[in-house]
């Protein structure tokens, strides 16, 4: 069940940043296309899987899929959108993610219970279908910036498997084979930049680094953020059900404060931005998230639920004036034929960070609670594992906001 949601995981945050090369070279809306075509298409086989196997590979497939035009999608909006509107383009893409994100396993949860499993694959392919038909339709430019490079293949194949290590090695953790993966893939990297600094055409031009504090401080704040955040509902999802008593659903309700509170302000985010620059708003963005992380360190048995709600609010609100201006920061920090891979780099930020974020929980749960089933009698052990990772994440979220302020003005 793991390698379901792993296999998809693994594949597009590996081909994030090799098909954001491609887009470059080959054009954006052809890759993102191509992307969406495989992500529909491959869903129809695997609504029919007749093997655990079998779903696991038509997963890890769709995931390539989705790394094509997940790893194009801000290199597109950045593309369309001019210095004076793109804040607001990336505000709503924050809260059209939110909405998803939201959504996504309420639809899923009516679609398994009326039509089975399989159908939540099987809807894949029409909505896929009026997402290439609208590009189609609405989008008439292409973007070629880099158009007559070559693709590095070497650099794609050492950064895939050294990339594969680090972010499987982390999943693993704190297993022997976890450390040693990661350490394997760690050492890895100099080789792969000492490689990609003497490619004619490298997969990530290391230029794009030198001097450019946005993009590097940037991409380190979104690094920090996701690693810091991601796993905080899962924790306080923990938290409603064994700590509070509240039902899955209902615990499920109150979690959604905060996604509703990004909903609503991300658009008002990215205007702001647009008047005000990415710095500023980005890291108001990251002190409502450092204050609201902090402020769970005190939870017990007995917090009050508006006290949670509150929390929420704050994270949400973080969430909403973080995303967008932070990714307005990164795409316009780099050169228009680097803006395939600015977007790849983005998202692999996302992918390592999340997967950090649970690998960061998995371990302390471990250490403190134990690996057997979360009971009753481990309800305390589980609340003091819940305050280390607040504390954990309330001082990361703090260096993320001095990175988001240190990062210069853009």
């Amino acid at each position: 069940m793991g390698w379901v949601s792993t296999g998809f995981l693994l594949a597009s945050a590996i081909f994030l940043i090799p098909f954001g090369k491609v887009s470059d070279i080959y054009g954006r809306k052809r890759i993102f296309m191509l992307g969406l075509l495989i992500f529909s298409t491959v869903s129809i086989p695997l609504a029919f899987s007749t093997s655990p196997l079998m779903l696991i590979i038509l997963r890890s497939i769709i995931g390539i899929g989705g790394a094509m035009f997940l790893g194009t999608l801000m290199a597109i909006l950045t593309g369309v959108y001019p210095i004076g509107e793109r804040g607001m383009a990336m505000g709503i893409n924050t809260m059209a993610v939110s909405i998803g994100i939201t959504s996504g396993p309420f639809l899923g949860g009516l679609l398994t219970q009326y039509f089975g499993w399989r159908s939540i694959f099987l809807v894949n392919f029409p909505v896929g279908m009026l997402i290439v038909a609208l590009v189609l339709l609405k989008i008439k430019m292409e973007w070629k910036e880099a158009k007559g490079e070559r693709f590095d293949v070497k650099g794609a194949l050492l950064y895939g498997f050294m990339f594969l290590l680090v972010m499987y090695g982390i999943t693993s953790l704190p297993s022997l084979q976890g450390i040693v993966m990661v350490v394997i893939g760690a050492i890895t990297f100099p080789i792969f930049l000492k490689l990609e600094k003497k490619a004619k055409d490298p997969i990530i031009n290391v230029s794009i680094f030198s001097g450019n504090r946005p993009f590097i401080f940037s991409n380190l704040a979104a690094l920090i953020y996701f690693s810091a955040t991601f796993a905080i509902i899962f924790i306080l999802s923990l938290y409603l059900q064994f700590s509070k008593g509240y039902s899955p659903q209902d615990a499920g309700l109150i979690l959604a404060t905060q996604s509703i509170l990004t909903i609503i302000f991300s658009p008002i985010a990215g205007r702001l931005t647009d008047r005000y620059g990415a710095r500023l708003i980005a890291s108001i963005g990251m002190l409502f998230t450092t204050s609201g992380t902090a402020l769970l360190v005190s939870i017990n048995e007995v917090t009050p639920l508006e006290f949670l709600i509150m929390n929420l609010v704050l994270l949400g609100l973080g969430a909403a004036f973080f995303n967008g201006p932070n990714q307005y920061a990164i795409m316009s920090s780099v050169e228009k034929r680097f803006l395939g891979v600015a977007s790849g780099m983005l998202g692999t930020m996302r992918q390592i960070g999340q997967v950090l974020s649970m690998g960061i929980a998995t371990i302390v749960l471990t250490l403190v609670v134990g690996k057997n089933q979360i009971t009753p009698d481990s309800y305390p052990l589980f609340l003091v594992s819940a305050q280390i990772l607040f504390v954990a994440f309330a001082i990361m979220c703090f260096f993320g906001l001095l990175a988001s302020l240190v990062r210069g003005k853009i």
